[in-house]
This record gives structure tokens, C-alpha cells and sequence, in this order.
């Protein structure tokens, strides 16, 4: 599987001029070698030749850690007081144009231009975006695992089994946090617990205020569970729950972002453009006077990160193929007053959108 992601690498370089691709810290590491580095001052490099073998730089304590793969890389370990710098650019040698991660630490990045004074350097997404967006049948089924995950989760807020009245955010999502890890997941990557006012923040922080009763709750959870090679696939599902009765307001709101919702997910087909997607869920929301509430993109793409490519997003005119993955999760957001969100991961299948997210999608209202 690593060896063919790299030979898939290699082409993509030759087609963009690229001579070596460098990955450090992030996701690409793990998609690429099954390695996923600590973020430390110490350099770890996976360097990638386009007509060569790739070496992973480590540190040497870090060496222990490393599944070693030889037909797919060579371990190269370096300890404390050599030159790391020196020995990845030693291996990078005289290469004209360098594709660097783009979540290498800028430090090393400034140090390794003044190493290789003479290579050009670019952005390495540029190399594995287009690969790491179209996800394979075992992508998507280690997408479908983690989705059925959270979405067992979200089934038992909608029923009413995680009190909420009387508890804060912070304390539910703590909850939550923890039956993230329950079902499968070997790591919480977000847990938002937003009541009342504080849900108009999209990405708010859980926090020390109490639920109460007769006021919309929004959930946006997800982790990243390991598949079969250790590499981890991420979820991200959101809902909302009334507490009590939802007034006729939030009522109409949220039948508005129920349609919206549906009209994304429809029109995510393939050959559709990203925009036209966010075209489709946005329209609806225009349409019913709340346009200037919906302050954010329709989606984003998944994988082994929560946010990679492609974006739903206007300007974003890449039809979409199969094995795309991304969230459709258009928000309606009244400042001060309340907030909501439906969120599901779709993946672009020749034979239409396919959900990895069943849980209702009905604004669920509970006892507390």
C-alpha cells in the first residue's frame, strides 16, 4: 500500500517538475510511510527522490518507534549533536525543485533553503492532495467504521441518554470525549458542546456555562480511529437537540438547515464542481432570508485529516470523482440568540452521494 502511494507520488512529481518531495511533521508522513512523527525540535524527514529510493530521517531515540518498511523506505537515524540539517540535505542533493510538507516547521524549512542554495522550493500538496483526496474501497470503509461510531454516539444524545440540564458544556463533552474513544477511536480530535446563545460561534469551546432547559444544544464531534495498517481515519458528525419544546423560530430555522442539508448532499454527485455543491445548500439558505447567517464553506474534505481537499467552497470549480470524501454541514448562526449546524460525511460514488453518517438528521428534542 506505501510503495504504491509513493510510485503514485512519483508520477504526480514528474508531471509537476519536482525532483524530491520532503515530508516532516503531519499527515502526509503517516498516508505516505505508516510513520507518524512526534512534533518535536528534533528533524524527522521522509525524503523522497523522484527516480530514487525514499529514506525516513529520525531521530535516533526516535528510531524504536519506526515499523520499518524496506521496500518502501530506508530508516536513517541521527543523534543528538550531529547535523540533521546537513543530512538531509545530503540526501536531497542537488536537486532543482524541492516539494517541502506543508506542515514542516518553519524552522527546519529556513534552515534547509540555506542548506540548498541553489533548489527552488514548493508546497508538497501540490504532490499529494490530488492523491490523498480520492480515497480507495478500504479508505472509505475505514470512513464508514469511524462515521458508524459517532454515529451510535449522536443516536444516544437524540434519545435523551446524556443528560444535559443542570450539567455545563464542558462536562458533556467530556462525556462524549470519552464514548469517542469507547467506540473504537484511538484519539478525540473535537468535541464541541455549544447551548443556547453560544452556539452562534461555529467552533465554539465548551465551556462553565450550565445547560438549561427550554434551549437548542449543538454537537460537533469526532476522532480518528486506526485501520487495519495503523493508519487513522477521522470522523466528524454534528447535530442539534432542543431541550423542551423548540420555539417556533428556531423551529423554522432549523427545518431551513434541514433542507439545505439535503439539497448539498443531493447535488453531490460526480462531475458536480465543489461550488456548485455549496451553490446547492447555500441557495436554500438564501432563499429563506437567513443568507447572511451561513458564514462559512458548505464542507470540507476528510481523511486522515479532519480537514484536507477538496473544499466545498465557492471558487473551488474541481468536479468532484469518486473516492472524494468531505463533510456537507451547512450552519445557520444568530448572534446572540442561537446557532445550528448538520453535518454528514459524503463520499462521491459512481452510482451517487454516499453517506457515512445515518443518524437522524431531525431536530431531536429532549427531556434533559
Amino acid at each position: 500500500m506505501f510503495a504504491d502511494r509513493l510510485n503514485r507520488a512519483r508520477s504526480v512529481m514528474a508531471d509537476h517538475g519536482v525532483d524530491v518531495m520532503v515530508l516532516s511533521v503531519g499527515a502526509d508522513l503517516p498516508y505516505f510511510c505508516g510513520y507518524e512523527a512526534m512534533p518535536l525540535e528534533r528533524l524527522t524527514l521522509l525524503v523522497v527522490p523522484s527516480d530514487g529510493d525514499a529514506s525516513l530521517v529520525v531521530p535516533f531515540l526516535e528510531a524504536p518507534r519506526v515499523v520499518e518498511r524496506p521496500d518502501v523506505f530506508e530508516v536513517v537515524s541521527w543523534k543528538d549533536g550531529e547535523d540533521a540539517i546537513a543530512l538531509a540535505a545530503g540526501l536531497i542533493g542537488s536537486a532543482g525543485t524541492v516539494a517541502v510538507g506543508d506542515q514542516t516547521w518553519a524552522g527546519f524549512l529556513v534552515d534547509l533553503v540555506a542548506e540548498l542554495p541553489g533548489a527552488r522550493f514548493s508546497r508538497a500538496s501540490e504532490v499529494t492532495a490530488p492523491i490523498r483526496s480520492v480515497k480507495d474501497a478500504a479508505e472509505v470503509e475505514a470512513l464508514r467504521a469511524a462515521g458508524s461510531a459517532v454515529d451510535r454516539i449522536a443516536a444516544q444524545i437524540q434519545a435523551g441518554e446524556i443528560p444535559l440540564v443542570g450539567r455545563t458544556e464542558a462536562e458533556v463533552s467530556a462525556q462524549i470525549g470519552r464514548r469517542i474513544v469507547e467506540e473504537g477511536h484511538h484519539k478525540v480530535n473535537f468535541a464541541i458542546v455549544a447551548s443556547g446563545p453560544n452556539a452562534a460561534s461555529p467552533h465554539h469551546d465548551a465551556g462553565d456555562r450550565v445547560i438549561r432547559s427550554g434551549e437548542a444544544v449543538l454537537f460537533d464531534f469526532g476522532g480518528t480511529m486506526a485501520d487495519a495498517d495503523g493508519v487513522g481515519y477521522c470522523s466528524d458528525i454534528t447535530r442539534c437537540v432542543h431541550v423542551g419544546e423548540p420555539t417556533p423560530g428556531f423551529a423554522e430555522l432549523y427545518e431551513v438547515l434541514f433542507a439545505s442539508h439535503a439539497a448539498g448532499v443531493a447535488a453531490a454527485t460526480v462531475g458536480t464542481p465543489c461550488e456548485a455543491v455549496d451553490a446547492a445548500a447555500r441557495g436554500v439558505i438564501d432563499d429563506a432570508g437567513y443568507g447572511e447567517f451561513f458564514i462559512h464553506r458548505t464542507g470540507h474534505g476528510i481523511g486522515v485529516e479532519a480537514h484536507e481537499h477538496p473544499n466545498i467552497v465557492v471558487g473551488n470549480d474541481l468536479p468532484l470523482v469518486p473516492g472524494h470524501a468531505f463533510s456537507i454541514e451547512p450552519g445557520i448562526y444568530v448572534p446572540g440568540e442561537w446557532g445550528a449546524r448538520l453535518e454528514d460525511i459524503v463520499v462521491a460514488a459512481a452510482d451517487g452521494p454516499d453517506a457515512m453518517n445515518v443518524a437522524d438528521h431531525g431536530l431531536a428534542v429532549v427531556d434533559g
